[in-house]
């Protein structure tokens, strides 16, 4: 392995530590002790490749935001025709998700902004393009949906996308606060009849 395959290795390391132990503890009470013994990286090899807590934080928000890219743009609702079924289908796919270790399911954005939004401006930019981009990404089925199943409806398709993260941010809020992935599972089935009911019948 060369020296640069191996610092790229150290740095994803990093990332994915970052990833795991902020969903984990929250942003403010992970230290960077914390992120290099996840890790298994030592505090000079961590300042190597970031300068701070917050430039680490950033960089696993828009590596975290490009993995979810990735996985839901390949995911195989993507391959269904009906674009309403493709909305359903995402909503399946997450409630699918929510299974094992709450950490490892709920989102790195929800849980960082929601502590750093007043505190650390940079995080709560990387978090808001991440999690606007997401609905970007699903108001293009949303809009297609609506102009085949409700075109008169007076609701926009972002404004339903916001929604629809809106809840599955809310799921990931009780899940950890009741311990329970079944209500979270509960919240995506109460989401998916709203948009059942707001896009009509096939």
């Amino acid at each position: 392995m060369t020296r640069a395959d191996k610092s790229a290795e150290t740095r994803s390391r990093l990332l994915d530590a970052a990833r795991d132990v902020i969903r984990a503890r929250g942003y403010n009470a992970t230290t960077i002790d914390d992120i290099c013994a996840a890790a298994g990286v030592t505090k000079g090899g961590f300042f190597h490749h970031f300068a701070s807590k917050e430039q680490l934080g950033v960089a696993a928000i828009e590596a975290f935001d490009a993995m979810a890219e990735t996985l839901f743009n390949s995911a195989p609702y993507q391959a269904l025709p009906d674009p309403r079924d493709r909305v359903l289908g995402y909503v399946d796919l997450r409630a699918s998700m929510i299974q094992g270790d709450i950490a490892q399911f709920s989102c790195l954005m929800g849980t960082t902004v929601q502590e750093a939004y007043a505190t650390h401006p940079q995080l709560r930019v990387a978090c808001e393009d991440g999690m606007s981009s997401h609905v970007a990404m699903l108001a293009r089925d949303i809009e297609a949906a609506k102009q085949l199943y409700a075109p008169d409806a007076s609701w926009s398709a972002e404004s339903v996308g916001y929604f629809m993260q809106a809840a599955l941010q809310g799921a990931f809020i009780f899940a950890k606060a009741k311990q329970s992935n079944a209500l979270a599972r509960e919240c995506l089935a109460h989401l998916r009849r709203y948009l059942e009911t707001i896009l009509g019948q096939p």
